[in-house]
């Protein structure tokens, strides 16, 4: 019989002492939120929330329409339960406190709706990225600064995928599983079981419309790459770029590759152009356990104590001898 999402986790659960059921009820919760998401994305223009909302972020992003729907989803498929102390959201400059109408937990999740949703009006895949975090010990009322915690001490990071099938790709550090959204039963089933990055890869994902802005050493690797079997590394690369940070990396965890969205000049304020609480930390969790690596180029990204609640950060991630070998070019500098 095909396993579920639920009874998947169930089992995880089972194997840890003195486990309460309160994480299986948060991640039960999450899938609800992606669930619904999936079907309002699935619907696009005949429900009528394609297109800009006319608003911006506060990272001064214009907003989609989708980009508020799908925030408020999540916020109210997860706020009632009693599993979450607060939440943090892409969309939402400050925290999420959970309304004091309904019970408090020990976790926070932080939370990107809707990755890549630039693609939503074109019909390219698009996805949800979440990341699961304790409340530190004996906080009932969290603030910002209770979330600004090391990608090391995520409990539990997945995302949702929304392309030609709904995927769901979650890891608890115990490996990463990938599930399949079956839409005649409405659950999530078991079809990649402990997913894996090949460690090396001919295949490299950046927005190369950004090169006179890179670094030397993103500029040296992509060139070497570029050039191909004449080049210094002897072989040919294939380029891939999606703008969807969800599509990028369940491609990697499909047939390996690297992503790339390096540190540039471009926009002098910025280190980097993803956030660390929502994107970076998340995907780093994921493609660790999958056997790949992540990093600044300068250093490991879980590794970072974030500084704010929107803090960016370069990210370079994906099979392990590639970024390596990119690490090692910023190291020579």
């Amino acid at each position: 019989m095909s396993k579920s999402l639920i009874q998947f986790i169930i089992e995880e659960q089972r194997a840890i002492p003195g486990a309460t059921g309160d994480f299986t009820g948060l991640v039960s919760d999450i899938v609800i939120a992606c669930k619904q998401i999936s079907h309002d994305v699935n619907k696009g223009a005949l429900i009528g929330v394609l297109g800009s909302a006319g608003s911006e972020n506060v990272q001064g992003e214009t907003q989609k329409k989708l980009d508020i729907i799908t925030n408020e989803i999540f916020i109210k498929a997860t706020e009632w339960a009693g599993h979450l102390a607060a939440m943090a959201s892409e969309e939402m400059e400050d925290i999420y406190p959970i309304p004091a109408r309904y019970p408090k937990g020990k976790y926070l999740v932080v939370f990107d709706p809707l990755d890549g949703s630039s693609n939503i009006d074109v019909n390219i895949s698009v996805g949800t990225i979440f990341s699961i975090l304790r409340a530190p010990q004996g906080v009932e009322n969290p603030v910002a600064a209770d979330f600004l915690q090391p990608g090391t001490t995520q409990v539990c990071a997945g995302y949702a995928l929304y392309g030609p099938a709904t995927m769901l790709v979650i890891t608890s550090g115990h490996g990463v599983n990938g599930f399949t959204l079956d839409n005649d039963i409405g659950e999530f089933i078991l079809t990649h079981p402990d997913m894996r990055i090949s460690e090396d890869t001919r295949e490299f994902a950046i927005n190369s419309s950004n090169e006179q802005f890179w670094e030397k050493p993103v500029q040296r690797y992509v060139e070497e790459c570029v050039a191909g079997k004449n080049g210094p590394r002897g072989t040919a690369f294939n380029m891939r770029w999606v703008a969807s940070m969800v599509a990028e990396v369940h491609r990697i965890l499909i047939r390996g590759g690297v992503f790339m969205y390096p540190k540039d000049t471009k926009d002098p304020s910025k280190a980097g152009k993803l956030r660390l609480l929502y994107e970076a930390n998340p995907m780093s969790f994921i493609v660790e356990q999958a056997g790949g690596m992540s990093s600044t180029g300068y250093e490991r990204i879980m590794d970072i104590k974030p500084s704010g609640l929107h803090q960016r950060v370069p990210v370079i991630l994906g099979s392990k001898n590639e970024v390596e070998r990119i690490v090692r070019y910023h190291k020579e500098i």
